[in-house]
């Protein structure tokens, strides 16, 4: 061996057991999963297996658990339609110590739905004119749903031009109606139908003036009629 050689072999650092451990702690699987909890890691899997009351999906080796509850946002009929589906979860759960990992999709599909409904409400011109469906009726107004899968609310105010003491008056839970987009603030959507109506106007009243000389006329008669 060169000169060269042994320098860099004596230079070189010593691997001492802390730095195996270290090593094997990265390895660990466990570890790996709890750093996904921790940085809230979104991972890609496959819904392996479908068991009492969830799915089965493998992270790392392990076997997560996916709870029925955690698969969407919405109450699966039946588990077996997301048996070998590909979807995305978290790490929610880890315990070593009681061989428990659980995964969850829901938080993720929340994220997603708010990003969309987000942009949707980005794109949301104020005064277009759209179709929607009366869903609910509040004291205070309609909540309309429009094609768009978006909401808004009529208030009670905006709902005609004449005055309304309660939405239920007139309108009904299914109703199709047209409704004018009035403003969006805080990603809530204002609606009017009363802006939609068209203004009546009120016929003049016509105010006959006599004519002076038959005012004249009319006092010259009653000065007569006094006289006598």
């Amino acid at each position: 061996m060169s000169e060269e050689l042994l320098q860099q072999e004596e230079n070189k650092p010593v691997e001492t057991m802390a730095d195996y451990e270290e090593h094997f702690d990265d390895a660990n699987p466990w570890n790996v999963v709890q750093s996904y909890l921790e940085n809230e890691t979104v991972l890609p899997v496959k819904v392996e297996g479908i068991v009492n009351g969830g799915a089965i999906a493998m992270v790392e080796g392990l076997r997560g658990f996916i709870p029925a509850s955690r698969l969407s946002l919405s109450y699966i009929e039946d588990l077996e339609t997301y048996l070998l589906k590909d979807i995305e979860v978290r790490v929610i759960e880890v315990n070593q110590a009681e061989n428990r990992l659980v995964l969850s999709a829901r938080e993720i599909l929340k994220e997603k739905e708010k990003k969309a409904m987000e942009e949707k409400i980005a794109n949301v011109k104020i005064g277009s004119v759209v179709k929607g469906t009366v869903e609910s009726l509040q004291p205070y107004g309609a909540f309309v749903r429009l094609e768009d899968g978006l909401s808004g609310l009529v208030h009670v105010s905006q709902i005609s031009q004449k005055r309304v003491k309660s939405p239920k008056d007139v309108l009904n839970t299914g109703d199709e109606v047209n409704v004018k987009i009035i403003g969006v603030k805080d990603g809530k959507i204002s609606l009017s139908m009363k802006a939609l109506e068209e203004v009546k106007e009120e016929p003049e009243e016509k105010v006959e003036i006599p004519k002076s000389e038959n005012i004249g006329t009319n006092l010259g008669d009653l000065f007569k009629k006094l006289s006598l």
